[in-house]
């Protein structure tokens, strides 16, 4: 997320009542997750495992619970939570902004578009020319869709992320103030579900066609061209790139890249990042040529151990 003016280091300090470290004037730029921060932005931890990462990151504001010596060229924000005050952030740059209408005022719509009854358009919404928004669509504030989009009934785009953290007496939800991209010539079937990035964009590249009842979690990218089957499941962050085909009942875990041209077989479970240019198959998945021979090879040796029986 960008700000829509650079603000400072005792500005950002000021809002969320943290402590800092470095020059008060050095300048804030945005805040992001640390899968797609910047130069300029924020980025949080909270873990000793990711110090770390989050100091040697792109960042150069870094929202942690720990003095430590500040990396040349960048500045600290010390808090005692900071998933917590990278709440307050969103909250403060990207607040919930209540609906008036079922088209929002705000919302731009293209030339020769057609918005069926019932669609739901959040505020600075934005949909290019030649759509088709059927019934029962609701869009969430921000989203953009590009040209030649095709939505069926029932889906929903900009939900909130599924992202939590676990508190001794519950858990606190991660607030989402980033968006959903739907590029140009993107078929969408009904039913479908793509939630919007925390702090970036979920990203639907140009000429994917999605099928009905699929799921696509958030500040995930789904690349040019790409085929995904029904009820398929893809978790937050996901790199999908270009020309991929996805069959029916995939479930996909977080963080994870499918290179281009790879084809994943009906009801794999993918637990991490694929090569392009094969097939897979089952779980965990593998290449499915491979899964096939493991398949007849344990029936082979069940229906020898009967005959020795």
């Amino acid at each position: 997320m960008r700000f829509s003016q650079p603000y400072t280091l005792k500005q950002i300090a000021t809002i969320i009542g943290a402590k800092y470290v470095g020059d008060e004037n050095f300048p804030v730029f945005g805040m992001n997750e640390i899968h797609v921060v910047q130069m300029g932005d924020i980025v949080f931890v909270d873990h000793p495992k990711y110090y770390d990462k989050a100091l040697e990151s792109r960042a150069t504001v870094i929202l942690i619970n720990k003095e430590v010596e500040c990396p040349k060229g960048k500045a600290l924000l010390i808090s005692d939570d900071p998933f917590r005050d990278f709440n307050k952030l969103t909250q403060y740059f990207k607040p919930f902004e209540r609906a008036t209408a079922t088209i929002a005022p705000t919302a731009t719509i293209g030339e020769h578009t057609i918005i069926q009854p019932g669609v739901f358009i959040g505020n600075h919404v934005t949909i290019g020319k030649h759509c088709v928004i059927h019934p029962n669509v609701s869009i969430y504030d921000h989203c953009e869709i590009g040209d030649f989009v095709t939505i069926h009934a029932g889906t929903v785009l900009g939900a909130d992320a599924f992202y939590y953290k676990k508190r001794a007496n519950g858990y606190d939800k991660l607030k989402s103030g980033g968006r959903v991209v739907i590029e140009d010539n993107v078929d969408l079937g009904a039913l479908c579900t793509i939630d919007r990035g925390v702090t970036a964009d979920t990203t639907i590249k140009k000429g994917t066609k999605i099928d009905n009842h699929v799921h696509i979690g958030h500040d995930t990218v789904v690349g040019e061209r790409c085929l995904i089957a029904s009820q398929t499941g893809i978790a937050g962050c996901v790199v999908i790139e270009d020309d991929v085909t996805i069959w029916g009942q995939v479930g996909m875990t977080s963080g994870i890249t499918i290179g281009k041209k790879a084809v994943i077989l009906a009801q794999s479970g993918v637990s991490k990042s694929l090569e392009g240019g094969h097939t897979y198959f089952g779980y965990p998945a593998g290449e499915a040529r491979e899964k096939y021979k493991e398949m007849t090879a344990l029936k082979q040796l069940i229906s020898a151990e009967k005959k020795s029986d």
